[in-house]
């Protein structure tokens, strides 16, 4: 059986197992099922190929396949229903590791933990505060998003000639709020007077997948003076990157790489290495090392950080990467607070 009849026989079996509530999922597989140890993953918002948080796991995962010689498959919600359906889903089938690709899982992921214990769980972005119980089978990853987000903000109010930056949100929520405050506080690090514009697209998970808004509210911002936007809002970002290539105007990427969005006009990607701490956790589980509980990444660990390639150099001077170097090891040493609202 070729890749692809394998590919089309998971999903079909999955299909009749869910009873049809799965609608737009996907698979893919390396190997026989039975072989391999197996890992499921089920896409966020935007689902794959938003340039993005979800692209970026997948990444991870793939990663994973190559140098762990895993099995794969992934699902891709359609509904908000459909998440606690597709990890239910993977963990009746023979896949040991299941993740949940953003907050939006945490009470899901948390609960369907809870029913198969001998299953193996992790959850990107889990939501979490201090005291809350977590089960045993259940990681949940947590980003310093605040201090990647502090150094992308320096650098905006360093690049900026307008003396007003913006910053386009999706959800309005405390874990968007996290990138939105430490922009802010990068920027007004760097210049005490510079001015921020904020929007968010929405209060609903669908703010992190509605080009439209993300380009309104860009342009508005552009109009109001703002030179630079940075964005966090999945693929809602995507229209912030169009509404920057009509009016000439500079942006900020976020998650990943996203230069190729808007070449010429892209001053950094204020990245957040998901592709790195999905593989370690697939690593950890393989490895026989899994231990359930709350892992926080930040700068210090190397989980956030910004781009820097040859397509930004003209904004990456020497002379402001040793500045950024300066901020982020004062950071690291705590000497320099980072605000989380």
């Amino acid at each position: 059986m070729g890749r692809a009849d394998a590919r089309w026989m998971g999903r079909l079996a999955l299909a009749c197992l869910a009873a049809a509530l799965i609608v737009g999922c996907g698979g893919e597989e390396s190997g026989s099922g039975g072989e391999r140890f197996h890992v499921g993953l089920v896409f966020d918002v935007g689902g794959l190929g938003d340039k993005s948080f979800n692209d970026s796991a997948h990444r991870g995962l793939l990663r994973a396949e190559r140098e762990l010689g895993i099995s794969s498959e992934y699902f891709e919600p359609a509904h908000p229903s459909d998440r606690e359906a597709a990890l239910r889903l993977l963990a009746q089938g023979d896949t040991e590791l299941i993740i949940g690709v953003g907050f939006l899982f945490t009470d899901d992921i948390k609960a369907v933990a809870k029913d198969f214990p001998d299953k193996g769980f992790v959850c990107v972005d889990y939501s979490w505060s201090e005291g809350d119980a977590v089960p045993a089978n259940l990681v949940g990853l947590k980003f310093r998003e605040e201090e990647g987000s502090f150094l992308v903000g320096a650098l905006a109010a360093l690049v900026s000639e307008t003396g007003v930056i913006g910053f386009v949100g999706g959800m309005d929520i405390p874990l968007i709020h996290k990138f939105e405050a430490g922009y802010r506080a990068g920027g007004q690090h760097v210049n005490g007077q510079l001015r921020v514009l904020v929007n968010y697209a929405g209060v609903t998970g669908e703010a992190f997948a509605n080009p439209s808004k993300g380009k309104e509210l860009a342009l508005a911002q552009y109009e109001q003076g703002a030179d630079i936007i940075f964005h966090a809002a999945g693929s809602t970002g995507l229209g912030v990157f169009e509404a920057a290539r009509k009016k000439g105007k500079l942006a900020i990427g976020v998650d990943a790489d996203q230069s190729a969005e808007a070449p010429e006009l892209i001053v950094t990607s204020m990245v957040k290495n998901v592709d790195v701490a999905v593989f370690e956790e697939i690593r950890r589980v393989v490895s026989g090392q899994f231990e359930g509980g709350i892992r926080v990444l930040g700068l210090r660990e190397g989980a956030v950080g910004y781009v820097r390639n040859e397509e930004n150099a003209r904004w990456l001077t020497p002379e402001r990467v040793r500045q950024l170097d300066r901020i982020q090891a004062e950071i690291v040493a705590g000497n320099i607070p980072v605000p989380t609202e």
